[in-house]
């Protein structure tokens, strides 16, 4: 089975049943490229539970490869940046390697950005508490960033869509006036609906923001060579580097 379009087809692994970031991704990718989800289901937002979610999301990888799609894109950076960047590297590299299909993660994509935009000192805010922001910490420190922060929101993981993105904003700002010479922002996960302020947070803090909704529409169009510029929604859309 094999299900085509005209510019190429990326499967997606949703790692949630939330609404709004599947809606995101559709809205910003170009005609012409298309997109068939799969999903995980996670309900708790524990390590555990993202921990034990791996031979889950190959189960799916393969999947998608008997539809046929051209790309595989497992997102939600937390089932990957919990088991390191180095695990995170010989799971693709062995999924690609099995499948003859190229893999990328949320995480994968969002170094790939940043570097590509040459951050190298990063502020980083998510809507997790505890030890999971000290993993996310690691997981770019691992690929060669300085984190300054990893700010978390305190929010019930099943309600973070509900956070407004004005509040957002807010605790954007000022995770990064508590640090001096940042150059980059990290915000991590698509859980939250934040893309009308990612244009104004950029432009106020005077950096780029990194946000996972539209690091995956760059990479996916990076990989089917689409240069299509999007305005409204930060740097890496607008300018589209790297290519």
């Amino acid at each position: 089975m094999s299900f085509a379009s005209w510019r190429g087809t990326v499967g997606v692994i949703k790692p949630t049943f939330r609404p709004g970031s599947l809606e995101e991704f559709i809205k910003l990718i170009p005609d012409g490229i298309a997109c068939i989800p799969l999903f995980i289901g996670f309900q708790q937002g524990t390590v555990d539970e993202f921990k034990g979610a791996l031979d889950g999301i190959e189960a799916k990888v393969a999947e998608l490869v008997k539809i046929g799609v051209d790309l595989i894109h497992p997102e939600g950076a937390p089932p990957f940046m919990v088991h390191g960047a180095k695990k995170e590297r010989e799971l693709l590299d062995g999924w690609q390697a099995k499948y003859g299909v190229p893999v990328i993660t949320s995480g994968s994509t969002q170094a790939d950005a940043m570097r590509t935009l040459g951050l190298r000192r990063i502020v980083g805010v998510t809507y997790f508490k505890g030890e999971i922001n000290d993993m996310f910490a690691q997981y770019f420190t691992d690929h060669g960033f300085e984190v300054l922060a990893m700010d978390g929101i305190e929010v019930p993981f099943k309600d973070v869509g509900l956070l407004s993105s004005q509040q957002v904003y807010a605790h954007t700002r000022e995770a990064v006036r508590k640090h001096r010479y940042v150059d980059g922002v990290y915000m991590l996960g698509a859980g939250w609906r934040i893309l009308d302020i990612l244009e104004p947070l950029e432009q106020d803090l005077g950096m780029a923001c990194i946000q996972a909704t539209p690091a995956r529409v760059w990479a996916v169009m990076k990989a089917f060579g689409v240069r299509q510029p999007i305005h409204g929604y930060g740097k890496l859309l607008r300018e589209l580097p790297g290519y």
